[in-house]
């Protein structure tokens, strides 16, 4: 077997079920299996995977073990050569698999591939590809340096754009492949982990072995919860603590590298706490004046219409381009709403990208369901909208 995919969920029912499906589709032509780890959810995750997917093995843990720890029982029992870590709240692209696995067979010495992240709303999600954390490029993390300089840019591996592969040091865990071999080697992730760092420590391990990461820019997939940018205090707290467990790790923790860097992390607590407390509650967004639904379904359209109480356009794949300017401004609030029966992952994705604004949010229809998903912003989990009656 080629490839096991290993998906941890915990409380995302529908995201689960959406990542399922387009996996489904992206493995379709590979020797593979879907392994889903649930860590005692309590929204019915485990009854839907029985119900729609039960195909796939389906692991019920009875308690949250957390991240590290469920994704480490999982690949203890796959059978592929190389494994996917992969978060429920993705989605990936028919040719994803398959064009990263072609890349990891041509490299030699190879050590986790990771691959361009967009956020619900179509934009770059900088995490994708990152260097070790040092104490200074922590720092200039924190206070966003890296913004002005690539001096500064080493946290979010700006000597890399995003649209270009090459090495990097560190990858995120929202999606990563690596063989299973190397994955058991260097012991899968460390349960003793903090929040934040189980990523960072695991390809911080392989890089010990000598063997390359890869930052991966020719397929792209959604994670909808991206890495929030508000930085309140308890997100500080997290963060020293993740960094701290991994300086204790892999360096001399009474280095002085790693005293600044707790000193940096106090001044950094006060100052965004206070900052947090002039900020206030995020501005609620603006509901859309309109929707566009990519299908060619016009009863699809009618229930829509029905439901949102407000004008639906109906726009085919070939026309797309026309309905948008003849029909609706760049400057209006409005949603795309992809009918996942008529276009599929990878269209959705690349339609995210070419027609992402600040003024257009995107949902996804997904085949014979009866939600719309998507998330609106990088800084929230993303939003279920159940349809009554309404089967696609």
């Amino acid at each position: 077997m080629q490839l096991s995919v290993i998906i941890l969920n915990y409380n995302v029912r529908y995201f689960l079920e959406l990542c399922v499906l387009s996996v489904q589709k992206a493995l379709e032509t590979i020797d593979a299996e879907i392994i889903v780890i649930d860590n005692n959810s309590s929204d019915e995750s485990c009854e839907m995977m029985k119900q729609r997917f039960s195909n796939i093995k389906l692991i019920e843990n009875n308690e949250n073990s957390g991240f590290p720890k469920g994704n480490n029982i999982g690949v203890s029992q796959a059978k592929g050569e190389y494994v996917c870590i992969l978060n429920p709240d993705t989605v990936v692209a028919e040719d994803t698999f398959t064009k990263i696995l072609a890349f990891a067979e041509r490299q030699k010495n190879l050590g986790i591939v990771g691959c361009k992240l967009i956020d619900g709303t179509g934009n770059f999600l900088p995490e994708s590809k990152r260097g070790v954390p040092t104490p200074f490029v922590a720092f200039t993390k924190i206070f966003g340096l890296y913004k002005f300089s690539n001096y500064f840019g080493k946290y979010y591996a700006q000597h890399l754009q995003e649209n270009e592969t090459g090495k990097v040091d560190i990858l995120v865990g929202a999606f990563m492949i690596m063989k299973r071999e190397l994955y058991l080697e260097v012991g899968g992730f460390d349960e003793k982990c903090f929040m934040y760092s189980d990523d960072i420590d695991l390809s911080y391990m392989v890089l010990q072995k000598g063997k390359s990461n890869y930052y991966f820019h020719e397929t792209t997939v959604i994670h909808y919860k991206g890495e929030s940018t508000i930085k309140d205090g308890t997100y500080m707290k997290r963060f020293q603590e993740a960094m701290n467990f991994f300086y204790k790790k892999h360096f001399n923790p009474e280095a002085s590298g790693s005293v600044f860097f707790s000193l940096f992390m106090k001044i950094g607590i006060l100052i965004f706490s206070f900052i947090k407390m002039f900020q206030g509650k995020q501005n609620a967004r603006v509901a859309p004046e309109s929707y566009v639904l990519i299908s060619d379904n016009e009863l699809v359209k009618v229930k829509l219409q029905t439901e949102f109480k407000k004008d639906v356009f109906l726009a085919k794949k070939g026309v797309l381009n026309m309905n948008y300017s003849q029909n609706l401004s760049k400057k209006m609030a409005f949603e795309f709403v992809f009918d996942n029966n008529y276009i599929n992952f990878k269209e959705i994705i690349q339609t995210m990208q070419s027609k992402k604004n600040k003024n257009h949010t995107f949902k996804i229809l997904p085949q014979t369901t009866d939600f719309l998903i998507g998330s609106n912003s990088s800084n929230d989990r993303g939003e279920v909208i159940l349809i009554s009656d309404f089967k696609n």
